[in-house]
């Protein structure tokens, strides 16, 4: 939505406040309005309904900020399409916390930054932009394949809110395709020029956490030997992907929210504060809500995440979608090996929609790729991609035979598999996750379980 066509009502006791705050926002091209007391929002509403609402939280002595949410439970109950933005020098977390429960979609703290107070407007008043309105380009969405409806109407979303500086939570089962919606949303966005930094938060050690995401100073421990930037300081501009944030402990959330609510940090070992401009795309394949409810993940981290929230749905649950990115990898890999006689007969497309594929689409672009390497013939059948798929009964994958009942239990078996598949791809952790059908985080967690050793 343009500047010059939203319309803005401020709802705060403070004169003072609401004629700064109608001079900021008229300077970025808004029309607004302000009343002083909460009694007269209808009147003001039903002259002109306003595209946003910023309301403050306290309208007498009473700092409590409850005077606020009931304004906002009645604004929801009349106005929900409405974004309400929650303001008050009295901030606490739980009060932020019970305010987005309400419906709000944000919350920001007085004095108020100016520029982080518009980024914020224009993003919620971005959100509002009716579906049918012309939209950017879908660079980064090309090679997104898939045709199944609840599929679709993911990527229609995602496509959607693109363009705005929203964050954004990815859910979906490990080998979805979580990281490549996040960076076809960041390519989509105006911040496309800009870089998109991954950060694996499940492979990072806790010692290592505030290092890695905003750097440190030469001497600031024992080995940093020399200066190094952090991954916020690289995003800054673009947009940040942490992966697997559902693996990020406690004490490590609490460090997370700060950046994500205040946009600074410090580098370890510095007391300068840096300002941080970037995007924020999460992804987990862990359920977020049972966490919080159990008290293993923050609930005022996981409001900051997720105003828009994206679920992938598993492969198994878009079975016609199977042959279509069969196809797609096969494209690719006819390409890269120089086998342009190569296809999939019907045969091995049937063979194809009947698996369930736990690896999701990793899992079918690995088999894939396994056949075209191994594959002797022009066309690929549904007997050369069960070979490579499925072992033969009585044996492991590779040809070891099963031990006999009693002689070996299940953890020893998952040990010997580890430290064949670490062999196999020379310790590269990444592929052995893919082949294990296993999270980086729960590999590195049984490698510390069962003691095996691994470089790092």
């Amino acid at each position: 939505m343009k500047p010059n066509s939203a319309h803005i009502l401020i709802i705060d006791d403070d004169e003072a406040v609401c004629v700064s705050m109608k001079l900021l926002l008229k300077r970025a091209g808004y029309s607004t309005a302000s009343i002083n007391r909460p009694q007269d929002m209808e009147e003001a509403m039903a002259k002109t309904l306003p595209h946003l609402i910023l309301l403050d939280m306290n309208f007498t002595i009473d700092t409590s900020g409850r005077q606020g949410l009931r304004v906002l439970q009645q604004l929801q109950a009349k106005h929900p399409e409405i974004p309400v933005v929650l303001m008050t020098a009295w901030a606490t977390v739980q009060l932020a916390v019970e305010g987005m429960k309400l419906g709000a979609r944000d919350f920001i703290a007085k004095p108020w930054d100016n520029k982080a107070l518009l980024k914020t407007i224009k993003t919620l008043l971005d959100l509002q932009t009716p579906a049918d309105e012309p939209t950017p380009s879908n660079i980064g969405f090309e090679h997104i394949v898939g045709e199944d409806p609840a599929f679709l109407e993911t990527l229609a979303v995602a496509k959607r809110i693109s363009p705005t500086d929203a964050s954004v939570l990815i859910l979906g089962e490990s080998g979805t395709g979580k990281e490549v919606l996040a960076e076809a949303i960041h390519y989509q966005s105006e911040r496309q020029q800009a870089p998109f930094v991954r950060v694996n938060l499940g492979g990072i050690s806790s010692s290592l956490f505030e290092s890695e995401l905003f750097g440190h100073k030469k001497g600031a421990f024992t080995d940093a030997i020399a200066e190094r930037e952090g991954r916020f300081a690289k995003a800054n501009g673009g947009s940040i992907f942490l992966d697997e944030i559902g693996d990020l402990p406690l004490p490590n959330q609490v460090k997370l929210l700060r950046v994500l609510q205040e946009k600074t940090f410090e580098p370890l070992g510095s007391s300068e504060t840096l300002r941080v401009d970037c995007r924020v795309i999460s992804a987990t394949n862990k359920d977020l809500s049972a966490m919080v409810a159990e008290g293993t993940f923050r609930e005022d981290l996981f409001y900051r995440i997720n105003l828009i929230k994206l679920t992938l749905p598993p492969l198994r649950d878009r079975p016609g979608d199977i042959p279509l990115l069969a196809d797609h990898f096969l494209a690719t890999f006819k390409r890269n090996y120089q086998r342009p006689e190569l296809h999939l007969s019907p045969g091995a497309k049937k063979w194809l929609r009947q698996q369930r594929f736990p690896g999701n689409i990793r899992e079918l672009r690995n088999l894939i790729e396994r056949s075209v390497l191994v594959s002797g013939t022009a066309a690929l059948e549904a007997a050369d991609l069960q070979q490579l798929y499925q072992p033969a009964t009585g044996q492991l994958q590779g040809g070891l035979p099963l031990p006999e009942v009693g002689k070996a239990s299940l953890e020893e078996m998952e040990v010997e598999m580890i430290r064949r598949t670490l062999r196999h791809h020379d310790g590269n952790i990444t592929l052995v996750a893919q082949d294990l059908g296993l999270t980086r985080s729960a590999v590195y967690r049984r490698l510390q379980k069962y003691g095996i050793p691994y470089a790092t």
